[in-house]
């Protein structure tokens, strides 16, 4: 009966099938007796085969799987498209923290001539050099924005990863439970058309009622229907992954390793908002360093005549500027870079508290996940053997066919709640690394 019910079945893409000396449902093929997988050893035989998926038996390392995955995502991603822009930007602005003037030089060229008066030959030419020069204090402040924004650009990279992580690893679990629901539609469609088949020949031959081809009938019918969902389903989830990495989805999807140890300190989210309150300081120092506007020093070159017959003259001088206070403005630019440091401080002290919560959330929802794997390893055991005593009785005639289809989907459920909980405990570690800011 083992062996029929298996008929061609394949390994899919992703899947990997072991044998196990756990129970699983088999067909039940009436008439064929139990001992059509004699031929087998007895431990196999009584075991079956359990669906269990790559990602569950795979190495606990994500080489060749999300790590990569990740970059290719990262590339495509249109925030990640203008992450070298920004860090162009940070570092221009360093330099010009670092320049000597806290701004260019401006050359001004002026003419004085007296061709619309007397015309007498009057000729005046001046030309001014101005540079701007650094008021107290300020060129430090602008230095330590600088190297605030190029931290700030980094730590912002980071958390953007992070991010881009967390949706690859949803739907990276959302695949491995399509694909398994795949499999577990496609063993209950290969067993239901060979029941129906076995059903359907002996109603032929009188051996059974009419009521039970059409149950039979029935039941691959709603196998069939199962696989087309399931179809749609995995077809849904590798388009979100398609969308996400451009790529197609890796054949084995593998499980993450757990956490070695919990360092919120080093979560890329709390990073960023660090980076983003330190940068709002220092524009607060910046701010507070700007009184007034830059003074300039101006070199000035005039060289002139009074008349046509005498000679031009040339003379040197030096010029000063030094702009008045501008007392609104000042308090304008205080108030503002007040207001970004407190709503980044207050910013991060928020997500301290709702990374904490989120991470224990998440440690709960993996010591449930593997509390319901223990119990569902618990029930398939129990009704793969309730379905072993189903068959039997249904080939002695001790039972009809209803009754076993009945048995028949309760252990079928019961294997794809287990392959479901083993997705489901797996899933949650990769919740936990997500919540502590792991990345793959």
């Amino acid at each position: 009966m083992a062996r029929l019910a298996m008929q061609g079945f394949g390994q899919p893409q992703g899947l990997i099938l072991i044998e196990s000396a756990v129970s699983t449902p088999r067909s039940p093929v009436p008439g064929g007796g139990c001992g059509s997988g004699s031929s087998r050893p007895d431990a196999v035989r009584r075991g079956g085969l359990v669906l269990l998926l790559g990602l569950l038996v795979g190495a606990p390392t994500q080489a060749g799987g999300l790590a990569e995955a990740l970059e290719r995502a990262w590339g495509r991603h249109p925030l990640a498209v203008a992450d070298a822009a920004r860090e162009s930007a940070a570092q221009a602005q360093s330099e010009l923290a670092a320049a000597l003037t806290p701004g260019p030089a401006a050359v001004t060229l002026a003419h004085l001539n007296d061709a619309l008066a007397s015309n007498r030959g009057k000729r005046e030419w001046e030309v001014e050099v101005a540079i701007p020069l650094w008021l107290p204090g300020l060129k430090s402040a602008r230095e330590a924005e600088a190297r605030a924004a190029l931290e700030e650009v980094q730590a912002q990279r980071r958390a953007l990863r992070l991010q881009i992580a967390g949706e690859l690893r949803e739907v990276w679990w959302a695949i491995a439970a399509a694909r398994q629901a795949r499999e577990l539609a496609q063993r209950r469609l290969a067993s239901a058309r060979a029941l129906e088949t076995e059903v359907v020949r002996r109603y032929k031959g009188g051996d059974l009622a009419r009521v039970d081809a059409n149950l039979a009938q029935n039941e691959r019918m709603a196998a069939e229907a199962e696989a087309i969902e399931a179809d749609a389903a995995l077809a849904r989830a590798e388009q979100a992954w398609q969308t996400l990495t451009g790529a197609p989805p890796p054949v084995t999807l593998s499980a993450e390793a757990g956490p070695a140890a919990d360092n919120a300190a080093d979560h890329p989210r709390l990073a960023a908002l660090g980076a983003a309150m330190r940068l709002t300081q220092t524009r607060l120092r910046v701010a507070a360093e700007s009184r007034r506007d830059p003074p300039e020093l101006a070199l000035r070159l005039v060289r002139e005549r009074s008349d046509a017959h005498d000679p031009y003259g040339n003379s040197l001088g030096v010029k000063f500027t030094l702009p008045l206070g501008a007392d609104a403005r000042e308090r304008r630019d205080r108030a503002a870079a007040r207001a970004g440091f407190l709503q980044a401080e207050a910013e991060l002290a928020q997500a301290r508290l709702g990374l904490a919560q989120e991470a224990a959330r998440a440690r709960l929802e993996l010591q449930a996940a593997e509390a319901q794997l223990a119990l569902a390893r618990e029930r398939q055991t129990l009704l793969a053997d309730n379905l072993r005593l189903a068959e039997k009785a249904f080939t002695l005639g001790e039972n009809d066919l209803a009754a076993l289809l009945r048995v028949r989907a309760m252990a079928l459920e019961t294997e794809a709640i287990l392959a479901r909980a083993l997705i489901a405990r797996d899933a949650a570690r990769s919740r936990l690394l997500q919540a502590l800011g792991v990345l793959p």
